[in-house]
């Protein structure tokens, strides 16, 4: 497929990729075909969600983080740490020990990245008193680039806020400037618990360039701090911790926990499915009287995040049970409100460049006709032994001479009734599509 400016954190592996069409079936952006036998992505469409990671049954799909040893190339090691992170051990574990367990794997500070929650909040509220109604959240990146991709006439709608990991980075940034410690020995790590935010802190919007250094892979983080959890290894390095944090810090990730300090009448909704279902009513203006929007891809939100080990429901619960025993404020506030109320607003939100048809319009709507009347002719039940998602797909990869119109198995099987292809061309339609393996099976 074609090449791309925005930053990828998903590829297919294809010489594990069985093409079983899994992902392309469940992928919000019909962003992904299969052909000879192995799934494709079209890049510009893809919005980094996750959605096929999550069903692939063979593990082809691989997140593209970035490599763990680079941490070495800083004096100063900084770890962003969601509050989700800490939810994924259970009370044997204690927050403590994964702190210091960190610190043994090389960080030299620990700050966790809903910090910057109690100042987000205030500058949302007051962004709120101006703005295009409903406005819907920054925080998940899904979110903001599906609507880019599918819902271009929506990205208004956005709050032209960054994110709290964005703010809780610049506070950092700042702060070790003061302290006088030279950029270049300052490394920023953030550790991610959905593969969106990857491709959000290497290609951010709005104008915005991160200072973030690096994006670690959660599940594999985990993998490692249990690991040496189990093996009891000494614990012997001091790692300096920020554990400033309130408890609406602690549960902004959580579905319900941004809507809810929110002032005016709010709505918060999960899962990809729901989310889109609700888009496509604010579109067709079948929404009125909201104030803002909390959408988030994941189901629980980010508690069932992509690269998150434990339950959905129980980190949930766990994050909303430490929330129970802090309190609703913390100290930093006043300096995130010097340090960072400059920085938290971004520019404008552009749609992202997707060619469905062609640079040229009156081409492009040529090609719309034709693939208007190729879907009348398809019969309508998106079966995808095409390689494509959906009828609409197919007729849309036809007229842009992508696919043809024999790859539908019904129109292929009504042209060899009226014997206008032979059998052996169905089959090498299908062995294009599907790979030849798949018909070399003994029966």
């Amino acid at each position: 497929m074609s090449q791309t400016t925005y930053h990828r954190a998903l590829e297919i592996m294809r010489d594990v990729c069985i093409g079983c069409s899994h992902c392309m079936k469940v992928c919000p952006t019909e962003a992904l075909r299969v052909t000879g036998g192995k799934a494709h992505i079209h890049v510009d469409w893809c919005i980094d969600c996750g959605e096929c990671y999550r069903v692939c049954p063979t593990r082809a799909i691989r997140v593209m983080d970035d490599d763990f040893k680079q941490i070495y190339e800083y004096k100063h090691r900084l770890l962003l740490v969601p509050s989700v992170f800490f939810a994924q051990f259970d009370n044997k574990v204690s927050r403590e020990t994964v702190c210091s367990i960190i610190g043994e794997l090389g960080f030299t500070e620990i700050s966790t990245v809903e910090q910057s929650v109690d100042t987000l909040i205030r500058e949302e509220n007051d962004y709120l008193k101006n703005c295009v109604k409903p406005s819907i959240s920054s925080f998940c990146p899904a979110v903001v680039r599906l609507i880019q991709v599918r819902f271009p006439s929506l990205l208004d709608h956005i709050m032209k806020l960054i994110p709290p990991i964005e703010i809780t980075a610049q506070y950092f940034k700042r702060k070790y400037a003061e302290e006088g410690i030279p950029e270049s020995d300052l490394g920023i790590f953030y550790l991610t618990p959905c593969i969106g935010k990857i491709a959000a802190v290497k290609s951010p919007v709005g104008g915005y360039e991160s200072p973030i250094t690096g994006v670690i892979n959660m599940d594999y983080f985990y993998n490692k701090v249990y690991l040496a959890f189990k093996q009891h290894i000494p614990l012997t390095s001091q790692v300096k911790v920020s554990r400033e944090l309130s408890s609406k810090g602690v549960l902004f990730p959580v579905t319900g926990g941004e809507s809810v300090h929110i002032e005016g009448k709010t709505l918060a909704i999960d899962g990809m499915n729901n989310v889109i279902d609700f888009l496509e009513m604010l579109e067709n203006e079948e929404v009125e009287g909201f104030d803002f929007l909390e959408l988030r891809a994941c189901d629980q939100s980010c508690a069932g995040g992509i690269l998150c080990h434990r339950n959905r429901f129980l980190a949930a619960e766990s994050m909303r049970e430490y929330a129970s025993s802090i309190s609703d404020t913390h100290s930093l506030v006043p300096e995130y409100l010097k340090h960072c109320s400059a920085v938290i607003h971004m520019d404008e939100i552009e749609p992202r460049s997707m060619i469905k048809y062609d640079r040229d319009i009156d081409v492009a709507l040529k090609k719309m006709e034709g693939a208007k009347k190729l879907r009348m002719l398809f019969p309508g039940i998106d079966c995808g032994a095409c390689g494509a998602p959906s009828c609409e797909a197919l007729a849309e990869d036809i007229v842009k001479d992508q696919a043809d119109i024999t790859s539908c198995i019904f129109l292929r099987t009504l042209f060899e009734k009226r014997g206008e292809i032979t059998l052996e061309e169905a089959v090498r339609i299908m062995e294009k599509i599907w790979g030849k393996d798949r018909f070399n099976k003994d029966l």
